[in-house]
């Protein structure tokens, strides 16, 4: 039967410490480079599917501003064929048209005075 003498013992655990460091690290490693691996997979699948909300999103941006420029038409048209009706309408009937406009203008200053007075009482 051999005896190890304390250094030997010593320099075998060591020994021992420094193979477990390096399958240690060497594992590190191995998980490290899969991690990576999953990552890169998680990228090239979810590329496609930002790419295609990307484009799902201006698509329906552009459907909005489609819809506020064909809607912006459309109260332009409806101002002028009030416009050119109200105009008309004058030139057609201006004695009519003169008091309709004398009549709404004493009803805004009957209301705005009212409204001036209870402003005042308050």
């Amino acid at each position: 039967m051999t005896m190890t003498t304390p250094s030997q013992f010593i320099e075998s655990a060591a020994h021992s410490a420094r193979l477990a460091i390096d399958q240690i690290d060497h594992a590190a490693h191995q998980a490290d480079d899969r991690l990576a691996e999953k990552a890169h997979q998680a990228m090239n699948t979810a590329k496609p599917v930002i790419e295609r909300l990307t484009e799902e999103a201006e698509s329906m941006a552009r459907r909005g501003l489609d819809s506020a420029r064909d809607a912006s038409r459309q109260l332009r048209e409806r101002a002028a064929h009030a416009s050119d009706s109200t105009v008309s309408y004058i030139k057609d009937e201006p004695v009519k048209a003169m008091l309709i406009a004398a009549a709404t203008g004493a009803a805004l200053v009957t209301v705005i005075s009212l409204l001036s007075r209870s402003r005042h009482r308050d």
